[in-house]
């Protein structure tokens, strides 16, 4: 492999990668990823020791062992380009050598965890309980920039969709991503399994309306009633399209399970979410290493 352009791969002086502040060997091959930095706290209390801790800006990590195996949290910030930083150096930290610059002949698989907080858009789906990503439809454009996208992207769902939604010319075209079968299979028992939809934003892109006019007012009502086959739509939030993306593209095993602190549907919104949040960290840790 050809050696990379220091603007390329930046690393820092002290060998850690630019963003992050993480070095090789502070990464665990299980990265548990949320969008709040004060998460990482609450994941890191679980832990009986830990062996790194790093802050720059929104991303936060702590690495160490859960029931004797070792993790790490990492915050990502809001918003699928933030992610596309995170996934990016967290692929340079496991299969890349900072030193020489060159990627390892051996690929490492990491596997990643998203805990996140999200709206239901079902009615059926209740606040307080937790949904299971099992595809990530992108409103964002960011895969696109990658080759390869194609090759990953579920072109049947994507069609459906947007022949469904009749999706505006002038929008990005969205794009389905899978998440990993293995993942998603682990946290099906507590979770309520649907599509995300991730969006580029936290107000028109999905649907809200203050003041400013939408292009599509209708968008919310077509996202409830997509059907394909005997997948739904049922969450929007701001990062998984990019997580699930990356993670195909890089060779990763992704997933994301959310807290459902509001219903688009019923208009309901869970002020006191807190303790819920806490609850999945619980679920989530259990079930990736049980006691």
């Amino acid at each position: 492999m050809p050696l990379l352009a220091e603007p390329d791969l930046i690393v820092n002086a002290d060998g850690s990668v630019y963003h992050l502040c993480m070095k090789p060997q502070d990464l665990a091959d299980i990265v548990i990823v949320v969008g709040d930095p004060n998460r990482v706290k609450e994941i890191s209390e679980h832990f009986t020791h830990i062996d790194h801790r790093a802050g720059n800006r929104e991303f936060i990590s702590a690495t160490g062992y859960y029931h004797g195996k070792r993790i790490t949290a990492l915050s990502t910030g809001i918003g699928t380009d933030n992610c596309d930083i995170v996934m990016h150096e967290l692929d340079a930290l496991a299969n890349f050598d900072l030193k020489t610059r060159v990627q390892k002949p051996a690929h490492r698989t990491l596997s990643i965890i998203r805990i996140g907080t999200s709206g239901s858009i079902q009615p059926d789906v209740p606040i307080g309980s937790f949904g299971l990503s099992t595809h990530a439809v992108g409103l964002d454009n960011l895969l696109h920039f990658y080759k390869g996208s194609a090759d990953i992207i579920d072109q049947e769902l994507t069609a459906a969709f947007a022949a469904h939604a009749d999706w505006p010319v002038n929008l990005s075209r969205p794009y389905f991503i899978k998440g990993s079968d293995k993942l998603v299979d682990k946290f099906r028992p507590f979770s309520i399994p649907g599509i995300t939809v991730t969006a580029p934003g936290f107000y028109g892109p999905q649907g809200r309306f203050l003041r400013l006019p939408l292009t599509d007012p209708d968008m919310i009502r077509k996202l409830q009633s997509f059907r394909y086959k005997d997948q739904r739509i049922i969450n929007f939030e701001m990062e998984t399209s990019a997580l699930y993306g990356l993670g195909a593209l890089m060779g990763f095993e992704m997933v994301t399970v959310c807290a459902l602190i509001a219903n688009r549907a019923t208009g309901q919104y869970l002020a006191d979410h807190k303790q819920v949040v806490r609850g999945l960290i619980n679920l989530v840790l259990e079930t990736i290493v049980p006691a």
